[in-house]
C-alpha cells in the first residue's frame, strides 16, 4: 500500500538524487554540496500549503527578491523620476522585460544546472575562439554583480535600521554616514556567520523567509489603504497619471531611469542556478524557481506600488528629504503612526536581513564554482569545503570582505553608495547577456532540458538581450544631467574591475590567456559513465568520485 499523499509513480529521493548526480557528472563535476533544498521543506510552513517538488529552490530566489523591503530600498529611484506614474507603470514595463530575461535564463538553467551556471553556459555555447575569454568575462561580471547585490541589500538594511531608530527617537536621531557604515558592517558580519552554517539549516530558513515576505505584501496591499488618513489619500488620476520629474532629465529619460526600481528588485534570480548543486531535481526545480519568483513578484509588486501611489500624499520632495531618511518608512509613519509603523517596520527590516543572507548564500556558491575552475586570485584557498558544516566557508568570508570594501563608498557621499544598486544590475546584465547571446549566435550542440520554450526561445532571447544591452548603457549615466565628483555615477567601478580582470587575462606569461581553459571537470568521466551504468540496476548502490575537494 502506498503512503498517503505519495503517488505510486513519484520517483523516490534516491532516484532523484542519482539523476541529479548523473546530470552534474555529465557537466564535468562531482557532487560536493548536500542537496538539502527541498520543496520549502516538503511540508506546510506556518500553515502555508507546501510547494510542489518542481519548485524546490523557489524560497531562495523569492527571498532574495524580497519584494516589499526591496521596493522600500529603491523607492528613491522611482519617486524623483516620475513619481506615482513611474512607480506603477514603470513597474509594469520593467516586469515584462525582466520576465523575458528570466525565461531565457530558465531554459539555460534547465539544460545545465550547475553552480557556475552563467560562465559555464558561456563557455559551452561559444565558439572555440571566444569561449575562454567570454567565460572569463561572465565569471568576473557575475562575481562582481553578486557581491554588489549583497552590498546593496545590506546597505538598504542598514538604512532601514537607522530609519527605525529615527522613528523610535521621535525623529530626534539621524544617523551619520559613519554610523550607517557601522550598522552595515555589523549586518555583513552576522550574515557571514549565518551562511557558514550547514546547508540543511539554510534550507529550512527559506520557508520562514517566504512566509514573512508574503505577509508583508498582504499588509501593505490590504491594510495600508484602510489605515491611511484622508489627507494622504490620492485620487486615481494622481496615482495613475501624475508625473513628477525632480532630477532634471527629459521626462522620457527620467521614466527609463525609474526602471532601476523594478530591475533591481526583481534581480539576482540567477541565485537559483548557483544553488542548483544543492537542490533536488535541479533540472526542473531551477527553471521553475526563476519563472515563478519573477511572476509572483511582478504581480504582488504591482499591487504594492499601486497601494503606495494611492496612499503616499502628493509631497514627494518631503518623502525624499524627511528626517526619517526612508521614503516608504515615512509613508507608513503618515498612515499608521509611530508605534504601528515601528512594529511593521521591524518586519520589513527582518525581511531585508533575510534577503542579505540568501544573497550571500548564492554569491558564495558562485564564487566557489569560479574558484573551482581556478579563475579567481587565491583559488586554491577559496576552493575549500568545510568538513564540519559542508559549506564553502572561505568563499563566504571572501564575499563579505569584498562587500565591506564596497560599503566604504558611503564616505564619498550618497550618490557614490547608491551606485551599488545600478552596479549590481549592470554587472549581472553583462553576465546574463553573454550566455543567452552565445546560445543563438554560435554553432553549438545546445540540448534543452525539461523546461523548453520551443519556437519562442529565439524572439524572447532577442528581446532579453536588447533590453539588457540598452539598460547597461542607461545605468552608466549619472542620476542628474548636471553633476560633479560627489554626484557622479560610481558604477564605473564595475568597468574598472572588468578592465583589471581583462588585464590579468592578457598579462604576459602569467595571464589567464596562457592557462585558463574555462570550467575544469573535477570528475573522471570514464569512471562516471561506468558508475551510472551500475546505478541503472540499483539506485541504492553507492558511488565515490575520482577527485576530492579539499576539506578543512
Amino acid at each position: 500500500m502506498n503512503q498517503p499523499g505519495i503517488s505510486p509513480t513519484s520517483p523516490s529521493k534516491e532516484v532523484i538524487a542519482k539523476k541529479d548526480e548523473a546530470l552534474l557528472a555529465e557537466l564535468g563535476y562531482k557532487q560536493e554540496f548536500k542537496r538539502a533544498f527541498t520543496p520549502l521543506e516538503k511540508r506546510p510552513a506556518l500553515g502555508i500549503i507546501p510547494i510542489n517538488d518542481e519548485h524546490k529552490v523557489f524560497g531562495v530566489s523569492f527571498s532574495i527578491i524580497g519584494l516589499l523591503p526591496s521596493i522600500a530600498s529603491v523607492l528613491f529611484y522611482a519617486l524623483p523620476n516620475g513619481g506615482a506614474s513611474a512607480m506603477v507603470w514603470g513597474w509594469a514595463v520593467g516586469s515584462l522585460f525582466i520576465l523575458t530575461v528570466g525565461l531565457s535564463m530558465a531554459e539555460l538553467g534547465s539544460a545545465a544546472p550547475t553552480s557556475g551556471g552563467l560562465y559555464y553556459w558561456a563557455h559551452s555555447l561559444s565558439s572555440p575562439r571566444w569561449r575562454n575569454l567570454l567565460s572569463w568575462i561572465v565569471g568576473y561580471a557575475n562575481t562582481v554583480g553578486s557581491i554588489a547585490s549583497l552590498a546593496s541589500i545590506d546597505w538598504g538594511c542598514a538604512v532601514q535600521v537607522a530609519a527605525a531608530a529615527t522613528i523610535g527617537s521621535g525623529q530626534t536621531f539621524v544617523a551619520t554616514n559613519a554610523q550607517l557604515v557601522g550598522i552595515y558592517m555589523a549586518i555583513l558580519l552576522s550574515h557571514a556567520i549565518v551562511c557558514c552554517l550547514g546547508t540543511a539549516v539554510l534550507a529550512r530558513l527559506q520557508s520562514v523567509y517566504v512566509v514573512i515576505n508574503i505577509l508583508l505584501c498582504i499588509v501593505v496591499i490590504v491594510v495600508l489603504p484602510a489605515a491611511t488618513p484622508k489627507e494622504y489619500i490620492n485620487s486615481a488620476s494622481y496615482a495613475l497619471g501624475n508625473f513628477t520629474n525632480l532630477n532634471g532629465w527629459p521626462d522620457g529619460y527620467a521614466f527609463i531611469l525609474s526602471l532601476v526600481a523594478p530591475l533591481w528588485t526583481i534581480c539576482s534570480f540567477d541565485s537559483a542556478v548557483h544553488i542548483s548543486e544543492e537542490a533536488s531535481n535541479a533540472a526542473t526545480a531551477v527553471p521553475w524557481a526563476i519563472v515563478n519568483s519573477i511572476t509572483i513578484s511582478s504581480i504582488l509588486g504591482m499591487a504594492i506600488n499601486i497601494a503606495l501611489a494611492f496612499c503616499m500624499g502628493t509631497d514627494i520632495e518631503y518623502l525624499l528629504d524627511s528626517p526619517i531618511g526612508q521614503p516608504m518608512a515615512q509613508i507608513f509613519f503618515d498612515s499608521f503612526g509611530e508605534k504601528a509603523t515601528l512594529a511593521l517596520w521591524s518586519f520589513v527590516v527582518i525581511a531585508q536581513y533575510m534577503m542579505g543572507s540568501s544573497m550571500l548564500l548564492a554569491a558564495s556558491r558562485q564564487t566557489f564554482a569560479f574558484a573551482r575552475d581556478g579563475a579567481l586570485p587565491l583559488s586554491n584557498i577559496l576552493y575549500r569545503m568545510n568538513s564540519f558544516t559542508g559549506t564553502p566557508v572561505n568563499t563566504v568570508w571572501f564575499v563579505v570582505l569584498m562587500a565591506a570594501l564596497l560599503g566604504l563608498l558611503a564616505f564619498a557621499g550618497p550618490a557614490a553608495i547608491n551606485a551599488i544598486f545600478t552596479m549590481s544590475i549592470t554587472a549581472l546584465y553583462v553576465a546574463y547577456t553573454i550566455p543567452i547571446f552565445a546560445r543563438f549566435a554560435f554553432d553549438n550542440d545546445f540540448k534543452p532540458g525539461p523546461f523548453n520554450l520551443g519556437f519562442f526561445s529565439l524572439p524572447i532571447g532577442i528581446t532579453a538581450i536588447a533590453v539588457m544591452s540598452f539598460m547597461i548603457v542607461v545605468f552608466s549615466f549619472p542620476s542628474t544631467p548636471t553633476t560633479d565628483a560627489a554626484n557622479m555615477n560610481y558604477s564605473v567601478v564595475l568597468g574598472g574591475v572588468l578592465l583589471l580582470s581583462l588585464a590579468w587575462y592578457y598579462f604576459p606569461v602569467y595571464g589567464g590567456v596562457h592557462w585558463f581553459t574555462g570550467p575544469v571537470p573535477n570528475i573522471d568521466v570514464d569512471r562516471t559513465d561506468e558508475t551510472r551504468h551500475e546505478e541503472s540496476t540499483s539506485v541504492e548502490k553507492k558511488t565515490e568520485g575520482a577527485v576530492s575537494v579539499v576539506r578543512v
